[in-house]
């Protein structure tokens, strides 16, 4: 005779009142494979005996179970009842030779396995909301107006309330550079950037034939004396900055600042491009520029940081509908349009609150992480900001940012040079991303070695025998 204590070996720990019961077993189940309660290959409990000891419907734990298999938690095997099944191993995200890759600004994995698979069962629903239609057809170039108006949705918290048709959706934000710096700028004119600049804007001028210019900072960011002074002799076409979280010196312009850049610009007639790749980890930051001047900023407000690298969507909004045309033209002889499929699932995260779920953990994991590296990193050698997960990292004499950067490559851990982002003579220092390392003990390893190699002299730690 079967010993029915085993068929209830397992029981989720749930009350009536955690909304829809179906949901609250199949979160059971997730949490118990995360924490280790449930390994694979265990079997579940059979619904009707699962059914009996929580004294409820059948139905219930079927649906329950049947949740379970869509998120790819557990296996029905016919005739066997319902196992656990085999989870996939993480992949570190580390590079080829087992290098931690800690050069890519990444935001840190999310740890929900409810909210995981959330993201999932919105893609999923997809397919029945939009059919082929969503594969099989071409969209204007600056996107669907349903996705603009989630756009616009998504950045109000930043910009106010914003027309869905000053909004464009682009395929990603260096799609959105590409197509406003080539909008505004020919092939031998000048924009100008700060002096310490996003990588991605250096290769985009190089290969439009745009001139870069760069404009001093101090320990606040970008100098307002220092751009009026070079718009007095040069008058560029455009001023790229990055205002909050600044890539990759991480500071945040003050609002007076902002004001004044915007002041500037006005006077010398130089429109501005704002990237704000990073603007949302913050949960209070100054206004943007483009809420200080609408018709003068052309705002990229990108998804890579915030949300998902994987969507390659950014929102653009341009100051009016006589820029819009001339950038959806840019966009159309460029990449042709961003991904509708992409577009979509960023719009049904956006409009049923996943999002902003996401947004949370990212934000959560990144306070974790930052608080390793201030209790590892010397804090007068590391600049960075609670809400950032990248590091400038300082260097001390006599230590360069090649010999340092190679030593630690020799350890199995990339950074990057200052060389990448500067606009001028490069300072002896290097960014590190911190989203990167596979899970803490990782980080704090990676952030021990660069600690270690940084408190020795180059001389000591030579390779060369």
């Amino acid at each position: 005779m079967k010993d029915e204590r085993l068929e209830i070996s397992w029981q989720p720990s749930i009350r009536k009142s955690d909304g829809p019961l179906y949901l609250a077993i199949a979160d059971a189940i997730a949490t118990d494979i995360n924490e280790g309660r449930l390994t694979e290959g265990m079997r579940l409990p059979p619904q009707r005996s699962l059914a009996e000891a929580l004294g409820i419907d059948f139905t219930t734990v079927s649906r329950a179970y049947n949740e379970a298999r869509h998120r790819g938690l557990v296996d029905g095997r016919v005739g066997q009842g319902t196992y656990v099944k085999a989870r996939r191993a993480k992949v570190a995200r580390v590079m080829a030779g087992g290098i931690v890759d800690m050069s890519m600004n990444l935001p840190p994995l999310i740890n929900d396995p409810t909210l995981a698979a959330r993201l999932w069962d919105d893609v999923a629903s997809l397919q029945a909301e939009h059919g082929l239609e969503l594969l099989m057809r071409y969209q204007a170039p600056g996107g669907a107006m349903h996705n603009r108006a989630a756009g616009a949705a998504w950045l109000k918290s930043r910009l106010g309330d914003i027309a869905a048709e000053r909004v464009l959706v682009c395929a990603g934000a260096q799609g959105a550079l590409l197509a406003t710096v080539s909008s505004l700028a020919k092939a031998g004119e000048t924009i100008c950037a700060e002096a310490i600049t996003y990588p991605g804007l250096r290769a985009l001028a190089a290969h439009l034939g745009i001139g870069l210019q760069g404009i001093a900072m101090d320990g606040e960011g970008l100098v307002p004396e220092a751009f009026e002074e070079l718009c007095s002799r040069h008058t560029p076409k455009a001023l790229y900055c990055n205002p909050t979280l600044h890539n990759p010196t991480t500071t945040t312009l003050s609002l007076e600042r902002r004001q004044a850049i915007v002041t500037i610009a006005r006077r010398y007639g130089v429109a501005i491009i704002e990237d704000d790749a990073y603007g949302a980890l913050p949960s209070r930051a100054p206004r943007p520029l483009a809420a200080l001047a609408p018709d003068l900023v052309y705002y990229i407000g990108g998804l890579a940081k915030c949300l998902s690298p994987a969507l390659r969507i950014a929102y653009l909004v341009v100051p009016d509908s006589r820029s819009s045309v001339r950038i959806e033209g840019a966009i159309r002889a460029t990449v042709g349009m961003a991904s509708p499929f992409a577009a979509a699932v960023a719009a049904r995260w956006i409009e049923d609150g996943t999002a902003d779920a996401v947004l949370a953990q990212i934000r959560s994991e990144t306070a974790a992480r930052q608080q390793i590296a201030a209790e590892l990193l010397a804090g007068n050698l590391a600049r960075t900001d609670p809400h950032a997960f990248h590091v400038w990292l300082q260097l001390p004499q006599p230590w360069t940012r090649g010999e340092f950067s190679a030593r630690l490559q020799a350890a199995g851990i990339s950074v990057v040079a200052s060389d990448a982002f500067t606009l001028g003579v490069p300072t002896e220092a290097v960014r590190l991303g911190l989203g990167a390392a596979p899970t803490h003990a990782e980080l704090r390893r990676s952030l021990l070695t660069i600690t270690d190699l940084i408190r020795q002299s180059p001389v000591a730690s030579s390779l060369v025998v």
